[in-house]
């Protein structure tokens, strides 16, 4: 694999399918002395050795239009992000609890850089909007409708709410002009719902804090499950559609039937759910006096 344009990228794709490989065992033996001793070259060893995967999920989101040089890049920061983030306790390997993340921020620079307005490219809109609306069924399968889905999936592809919404919207009612007021009796329209490069600071700030919040939320719902149930979501819900664990997977995994492993999921999904909404509400709740005061 080798970028004409790009002796920099092309010498670091060189490196990264050059450094060796870690069995299961060697993996685990680095982060023990890593964390242990706060050993920098353990780190630079296991980062050294999933940097091939960071370069092969890049290929995979080049035809949106951005640079391969960004996309490994900020494939780079989701490996980091997720290794030191993982626990070897979860039984799974690295790269299958960093693929997550390192997809994660690839789509999240995507749709950073991405405007549904400017971009000429209908068939490229058209495989992102439906990448969104794919990944929304799925949570909304194990999920059910409603609040939790949108929140979850903002949260798991790392990416503002407001924009999921939009592009959602926008798909859903791709016939509709953007310039068409939202009610009737109203002037605002779709097109005053989209980012603007010259939107104010404090509507950056709240999108942020928008984003930032329901991640939150999802993050301490996690924590009402037990261990098999995290476990269950993480693998099932929060995975990738390529890491994805079937119930086979999982009954294996815990020594029980697949019936048992449905149960499992079920349980934790319903409790997921309502923690999520429950989390909303409670939030909502402390917003009001301050929107009240506004």
């Amino acid at each position: 694999m080798t970028t004409q344009s790009d002796p920099q990228l092309d010498r670091f794709i060189r490196s990264a399918y050059a450094a060796p490989r870690l069995d299961r065992a060697q993996e685990a033996a680095l982060f023990a002395q890593w964390r242990a001793h706060d050993d920098q070259s353990a780190l630079d060893e296991l980062l050294a050795a999933h940097l091939r995967y960071v370069v092969a999920i890049a290929l995979k989101y080049r035809r949106y239009g951005v640079p391969l040089s960004e996309l490994v890049a900020e494939g780079n920061l989701g490996l980091v992000h997720a290794t030191h983030k993982f626990s070897t306790e979860h039984g799974t390997r690295l790269i299958t609890y960093a693929s997550h993340w390192i997809r994660a921020f690839m789509l999240n620079h995507v749709t950073r850089n991405w405007s549904i307005v400017r971009s000429g490219n209908g068939a490229l809109n058209t495989k992102l909007f439906f990448k969104l609306r794919r990944e929304r069924a799925k949570l909304v399968a194990l999920l059910g409708d409603g609040d939790a889905v949108d929140v979850a999936l903002a949260a798991r592809l790392q990416m503002d709410p407001t924009l999921v919404q939009t592009m959602l919207g926008q798909l859903l009612q791709r016939d509709v002009s953007l310039d068409a007021p939202l009610f009737a009796e109203e002037d605002a329209t779709r097109l005053d719902g989209l980012a603007s490069p010259d939107a104010s600071a404090e509507g950056q700030l709240m999108s942020y804090q928008t984003g930032a919040l329901q991640r939150e939320v999802v993050h301490e719902a996690l924590g009402c499950l037990d261990p098999r149930e995290r476990l269950v979501v993480e693998e099932r819900l929060m995975a990738s559609p390529e890491d994805e664990l079937s119930l086979a997977d999982l009954a294996r995994h815990f020594g029980v039937s697949r019936e048992r492993a449905r149960q499992l999921e079920a349980r934790a999904k319903i409790k997921l759910r309502t923690r999520i909404e429950t989390l909303m509400r409670e939030r909502a709740a402390l917003d009001w006096p301050l929107a009240q005061a506004a």
